[in-house]
C-alpha cells in the first residue's frame, strides 16, 4: 500500500466513519512503523492537512463539479480532497502527478468508471489555482471570508466573534492551521533539564525552549518517539505547555493528597506525581490517586505510569459522577480536567471542528457542573479544587466559574503568584485565565483555583 493509500483509508476513518483523528493518525504511524522517516512525515502531514482545511478544499471542488461533495461516494470525496491538497498546499507536489495519483487510487477502489470525473475536475482545478495562483473570495462577507480561509465552520467564527476581538479571532484561526512541534515536559524529579536536553541532541533530536516553562521543551526530528532512550527511561512527558499549568497552580506540597477524577491519558496525574516527589522526596512522596471512567482509558495511564514508574501513583476505573464517601473530606487537592467540547485543541484534533455542536457544548457543560458537585465533598477544608478544560466556551468556562463560587461555595484565589509574569492579567487575579491558541504554539485552555473555607 503506498502512502497516499494509506492516507485515504485514514481520511474515510475519520470524515466517515468519524472515528477521532489523532488516535486513527497515531494506530496507523504505529502500523507502519518500518516505513521511512520521510514517508511517516508525508502520511502525517497529508492526512492532517486534509482534515485542516477540508471545508476550503469542499468549496473549491465545488467551483468544478455540479454534484455537491456530500453527494458524492466516500471514496470519491476523500480521494478528491486529498488531490486538491496537494495542489493548493504541497508546491513540492506536481499537480500532474496529484492528479494521476487520484485516478490510480479511484481505479484501484474499484470506481473506475469515475476516473474520468475525478480526473476532469482535478485538472480543471489546478488549471484555474494555477492561473491566479489561489481563488477569487473577495465577495465573500467577513464570515465566510475567516471561514473559507481558515476552513473552520461559519457557526464557530460567529460564535468567537461574539466573545473575542476579530483581530484574536484570527491570530487563533491561523495558530490552529501553523505546524505543531511536539510539546514535552521534563521529569525533573528523575533528570535534570539539562541533562535531559544532552541525551535527545546525542540521539540527534533538536531542541527548542517552551513558550512560557523552563521544564517544557518543543522537540522535532525523531521519527519515533518509543525508539528514543529517554522516553523509554521515562525521563519525559509529551504535555502541552498549557496543560502544565494544572500543576502549576494547584501549589503542590510535600505529602499532599491528590485526586485526579478524570485523569486519562494521564499527563496532569504524572505532573503531580512528579511535583509531589520534587517536593518531598521518596521519604514524604505523597500521593495521586487517578481515576477514570472506562478501562480503555485507564489503560492509557497504566502504560505512561509503567514507563516512568512512579510509586506514588494508584489508578482505577471510577465514574467522576459516583460519589465516594471513602475519600470523603480527605483530599488537599483536587485536580478537575473534565470532559470538554474540545474547540482549544482544533489544531491538534481538527475533526472536532466539524463535529461539535451547541447543543453538545450545553450537554458537555451540565456534565461539568454534575462532576463538580460531586466530586467538591472530597475536598478537605482548606483543600484546593483546580478546575480546566481545553476548550475556549464562556459557557463550559467562565459560567463554571459563577457556578463553583456561588452554588458550590469555594473561594477563587489568585493563580499570579504561580504563573510567569507574562501570562498575569486582570482575570488570573480573579482567580482563573483563558490560554488563547495563538503565536506562542500553545493549545487553547482554561485553568482556574478556588479554595474550601
Amino acid at each position: 500500500m503506498n502512502a497516499r493509500e494509506i492516507v485515504l483509508t485514514m481520511c474515510l476513518k475519520i470524515n466517515e466513519d468519524k472515528l477521532p483523528s489523532h488516535v486513527v493518525i497515531n494506530e496507523t504511524l504505529k502500523n507502519y512503523k518500518d516505513l521511512s522517516k520521510q514517508d511517516r512525515a508525508f502520511i502525517s502531514r497529508l492526512c492532517l492537512g486534509v482534515l485542516e482545511q477540508k471545508l476550503r478544499l469542499d468549496y473549491d471542488l465545488e467551483r468544478f463539479s455540479k454534484i455537491k461533495v456530500k453527494k458524492m461516494k466516500p471514496v470519491i470525496r476523500n480521494v478528491l480532497r486529498i488531490a486538491a491538497y496537494q495542489i493548493e498546499f504541497m508546491e513540492q507536489i506536481p499537480d500532474s502527478a496529484a492528479c494521476d495519483e487520484a485516478v490510480k487510487l479511484v481505479k484501484k477502489r474499484g470506481l473506475g468508471g469515475l476516473s474520468g470525473f475525478v480526473n476532469g475536475i482535478l485538472r480543471n482545478l489546478s488549471r484555474e489555482f494555477q492561473k491566479a495562483n489561489g481563488f477569487d473570495i473577495s465577495k465573500l462577507n467577513e464570515i465566510e471570508r475567516l471561514s473559507y480561509q481558515y476552513s473552520m465552520p461559519k457557526e464557530l467564527v460567529e460564535f468567537w466573534l461574539k466573545s473575542f476581538r476579530r483581530e484574536q479571532v484570527e491570530e487563533m484561526l491561523q495558530a490552529f492551521l501553523e505546524p505543531k512541534d511536539t510539546s514535552i515536559r521534563i521529569n525533573e524529579s528523575k533528570i535534570t533539564i539539562d541533562e535531559l536536553v544532552d541525551n535527545l541532541v546525542k540521539d540527534g533530536v533538536e531542541v527548542r525552549d517552551g513558550a512560557y516553562l523552563t521544564n517544557a521543551k518543543r522537540i522535532t526530528s525523531y521519527n519515533s518517539l518509543p525508539v528514543l532512550d529517554s522516553f523509554q527511561k521515562g525521563y519525559f512527558q509529551v504535555q502541552d505547555e498549557s496543560s502544565m499549568m494544572v500543576g502549576l497552580i494547584a501549589g503542590i506540597k510535600a505529602g499532599d493528597y491528590i485526586i485526579d477524577v478524570c485523569a486519562a491519558p494521564g499527563g496532569k496525574t504524572l505532573h503531580a506525581a512528579d511535583l509531589l516527589l520534587v517536593a518531598g522526596g521518596e521519604k514524604n512522596p505523597g500521593h495521586v490517586d487517578a481515576r477514570d471512567k472506562t478501562d480503555r482509558k485507564v489503560a492509557l495511564i497504566e502504560q505512561n505510569l509503567e514507563r516512568i514508574g512512579y510509586q506514588n501513583v494508584s489508578v482505577k476505573v471510577f465514574d467522576a459522577l459516583v460519589p465516594d464517601d471513602s475519600v470523603k473530606e480527605k483530599a488537599d487537592i483536587i485536580l478537575a480536567d473534565l470532559p470538554c467540547s474540545g474547540l482549544g485543541v482544533i489544531g491538534k484534533k481538527p475533526d472536532i471542528k466539524y463535529n461539535m455542536t451547541k447543543e453538545m457544548m450545553s450537554e458537555l457543560a451540565k456534565l461539568q457542573r454534575n462532576i463538580l458537585t460531586v466530586v467538591v465533598s472530597y475536598l478537605k477544608p482548606g483543600g484546593v479544587l483546580i478546575f480546566s478544560t481545553c476548550t475556549i466556551n464562556p459557557e463550559e468556562n467562565e459560567d463554571n466559574i459563577r457556578f463553583i463560587t456561588e452554588t458550590l461555595k469555594l473561594q477563587p484565589e489568585s493563580i499570579d503568584t504561580y504563573l510567569p509574569e507574562n501570562l498575569q492579567c486582570e482575570t488570573s487575579k480573579q482567580g482563573y485565565l483563558q490560554l488563547l491558541p495563538n503565536k506562542s504554539g500553545v493549545d487553547g485552555f482554561f485553568i482556574s483555583r478556588f479554595r474550601k473555607v
